[in-house]
Formats: structure tokens, C-alpha cells, sequence
């Protein structure tokens, strides 16, 4: 893939899964990061990491939680130059898996603070900037749960149905200023912490859901997520979603087992 002309990459959430492998792709292709997340031990490793690789790049880390919209507004005010060409609002998580009835209270603000409210403040500070130059792109990873609801996922399912539906409503509302609205809507993915992060640490529980089938890695979600990038200004790819070729929906999975696709 012929790589694109040098941007400033914004990502949220990227010390784990989907979005530090995309940092590392990203690098790859030359690109200046800024990368935030929770953990500022994990994102001064994967800096230092890509900077001895790809001595070519700037790597910036900022350590804050998209749920505290203090810490949001300070981090990214330390930004004096306000030029990030693209935001990819990639932090987010699923707590629980009951049924609704049986669900606890504190995973369902998580999962709203993360997934809706965490994306809310970052992208409105961001999308100013953009407005202001007249060119940007935000990429927001969204979930084929927010498009198929299943058993149980209730509130998770509920909070990327809305993250599908601010996608589609901040490109409504940003595209007259030169800015690019899309989402990646991904299934299970492997390599990520998101399993285990549901079921509270059990790892045991969370391998479960990927045995005797290949699920998507986090890699292959990265390089979706570099070639929308990649496209020239007058190409907008507004969604994607992709699948583990196991899998053909939400729900239903062949589990004969993953040795056929082990490439």
C-alpha cells in the first residue's frame, strides 16, 4: 500500500489491543503520534519503542482518562499547536455480561463514561481544531454490537449503537468544513484486553470466547484503520465492518476449529 503524506495521529486508549497495534502501523508509515491512555508506564514503553524503530517520527504520550473531562481538557490544552490531522477515538470497554435485570450499576457508567461520554469530550475539543483549519479526520471504533444486539450485552451493545449513530451525526455535522467522519465496526477480536476486561480479570473465562475458532487480531483492525487513513481527501470510507471469516454474525461462530486459518 503506497503509504500517505505524513499526518499527526491522535489515539485514545493506546496502550492495549486495537489501538496500540495501530500505533505501531501507523509508525510504520511514518506518521507523528500522540498517544494517550490510563497507563503512562505502558505508553512510555511502546514510545520508546517506536521511536528507536522509527527514529524518523515524533511520539508524544499524554497519560489521562477519557471518563474525566478535567483531565481531558488540561492534557489536550498542553497542545499549543492544535494541528492533529486525525483522531481515532478508540478507548473503550465492556464490564459485565447479565442479563439486564441482573446487571451492576458501576459497569454501566463505566461503559457509558468510556464509550459515549470519553469519546464525547475528546471529539469536541478535537474537532474544533479541525474546524478551525479546514481539513481533518475522525475515525471512531465503533462495534458490530452496536449494530447486532445479543444476549446479555445489553448496555455495551447500547453504548456503540450510540457510537454508530454520533459517527454518522458528526459527519453530518462536520463534512461542510473539509473534516472526514468513519468508523470501523469490528467483531471479536483477538490480542486485545477486552475479554478479560469483561469478566472482571478472568482469564480463563475470557480465552473461552476464542477457542477452536480464529477471531480477528488486533493487527488486521489497525490496517483497516491505516488504509482509511491513507485515502486521498476526496475519499471518505464512512464505515466498516469486519469479521473473523468464522464468524457470520454476532452470534453465530464455527467452532470446528481456527487451524485452516492460521496463515
Amino acid at each position: 500500500m503506497k503509504n500517505s503524506p505524513k499526518k499527526k495521529v491522535l489515539i485514545t486508549g493506546a496502550t492495549s489491543g486495537i489501538g496500540r497495534a495501530t500505533a505501531y502501523e501507523l509508525a510504520r508509515e511514518g506518521h507523528d503520534l500522540i498517544l494517550t491512555g490510563r497507563r503512562d508506564d505502558r505508553l512510555k514503553k511502546i514510545q520508546d519503542e517506536l521511536v528507536q524503530v522509527h527514529p524518523g517520527i515524533h511520539v508524544r504520550t499524554m497519560a489521562f482518562d477519557v471518563r474525566n473531562q478535567a483531565q481531558v481538557e488540561e492534557a489536550l490544552a498542553s497542545l499549543k499547536d492544535q494541528d492533529v490531522d486525525v483522531l481515532l477515538n478508540n478507548a473503550g470497554l465492556a464490564k459485565g455480561f447479565s442479563e439486564i435485570h441482573e446487571g451492576d450499576l458501576e459497569d454501566w457508567e463505566q461503559m457509558i463514561d468510556t464509550n459515549i461520554k470519553g469519546l464525547l469530550y475528546v471529539s469536541k475539543i478535537v474537532s474544533g481544531w479541525m474546524v478551525k483549519r479546514g481539513k481533518g479526520q475522525i475515525l471512531n471504533i465503533c462495534s458490530v454490537a452496536g449494530k447486532q444486539p445479543y444476549p446479555n450485552g445489553n448496555v455495551y451493545c447500547a453504548t456503540k449503537h450510540a457510537v454508530d449513530a454520533l459517527t454518522h451525526t458528526m459527519r453530518i455535522d462536520l463534512h461542510k468544513y473539509g473534516i472526514r467522519v468513519g468508523q470501523v465496526s469490528p467483531s471479536h477480536v483477538e490480542e486485545t484486553e477486552f475479554a478479560e476486561v469483561r469478566f472482571d480479570g478472568d482469564k480463563e473465562r475470557g480465552q473461552q470466547v476464542y477457542e477452536n475458532w480464529q477471531p480477528l487480531k488486533s493487527s488486521d483492525v489497525a490496517e483497516i484503520i491505516a488504509f482509511m487513513i491513507s485515502r486521498p481527501a476526496h475519499v471518505n470510507i464512512q464505515d466498516v465492518d469486519v469479521f473473523g471469516s468464522q464468524q457470520a454474525t454476532a452470534t453465530i461462530v464455527d467452532r470446528s476449529g481456527r487451524e485452516r486459518f492460521n496463515d
